[in-house]
């Protein structure tokens, strides 16, 4: 479990050099510097001119990786925000500025979250279906059904797993809260209430309907056990995740601004809701 900076593939690097430098002649030396120096590294997929030339190409995957796409789009938010000077809450139907950017500048200047959200979107563009079974008690065995995106299942399966094994379902199902409050925030309104009435909709098994606030408080509390669990302090992960834990509603900021101003309805083709 890695969350941290991924390497660049051969194609990548040349994508980065061609992008932000490509009038210059040295070409492997600047994939050299990309490679092995980290500040270089971010100064090319945070050019402008690498924004552009993503945002430009409509087969933008066929040469690059979808970490090192939000990569891209993220280090351009912060940018933006930064220079907005205010960022936008939803409060129902309204949007209200809020004048917090210092504090999502001070979350994404730290090193490893940049690279922790990127990969944490690519990981919903493919969403897998499982099943699995678990013994309730001697002899009783449960089967479920569930998705990677499928929160409540994951939640009943941290119950049923030894405590050593339950960083990777906290990570999940964490990351599922800010995802989807970050990218898809309608979905969340839409599948609470209903959105000509406003009323609630009513429980169905197997289906989680949790409002805005129910997500925050989940993902809230399940970074706050990932950042306490053994396991995270073995990886040398419990910062970055109790960074998520105190700061998430500052972490929704970014992705509600790459969300809003440069996917648009291209999420519907870049992520996929639905369990399979």
């Amino acid at each position: 479990m890695n969350p941290g900076n991924f390497q660049l593939s051969e194609g990548e690097l040349d994508f980065l050099v061609s992008a932000a430098a490509p009038a210059v002649r040295e070409k492997a030396r600047l994939r050299r510097l990309i490679e092995t120096d980290d500040d270089f590294r971010q100064a090319f997929i945070g050019d402008e001119k690498t924004f552009r030339k993503v945002m430009a190409d409509e087969e933008v995957f066929l040469r690059i990786s979808p970490p090192l796409y939000f990569e891209i789009l993220l280090r351009q938010a912060r940018k933006e925000l930064e220079g907005a000077g205010h960022t936008i809450e939803r409060e129902g139907m309204r949007k209200v500025a809020v004048f917090d950017s210092g504090e999502v500048m001070q979350l994404l200047s730290h090193r490893e979250i940049i690279p922790y959200l990127a990969d944490m979107l690519a990981s919903f563009t493919k969403v897998e279906s499982y099943t699995v079974s678990y013994r309730i008690r001697e002899g009783i065995w449960r089967r479920i059904r569930f998705s990677d995106l499928d929160a409540e299942s994951l939640m009943q399966l941290c119950e049923s797993v030894e405590e050593e094994h339950r960083l990777g379902f906290f990570k999940r199902i964490g990351d599922i809260c800010l995802f989807l409050l970050g990218l898809f925030p309608e979905y969340v309104d839409c599948t609470y209430r209903y959105p000509a009435s406003g009323e609630l909709r009513p429980h169905v098994i197997g289906f989680m309907r949790r409002s805005a606030a129910e997500y925050r408080e989940e993902g809230v509390r399940f970074y706050g056990l990932e950042a306490e669990h053994r396991a995270a302090r073995e990886f040398a992960l419990s910062e970055i995740f109790r960074l998520l834990h105190e700061k998430f509603r500052i972490a929704l900021k970014p992705l509600n601004f790459i969300a809003d101003h440069y996917l648009h309805s291209q999420r519907q083709n870049l992520f996929t809701l639905e369990p399979r």
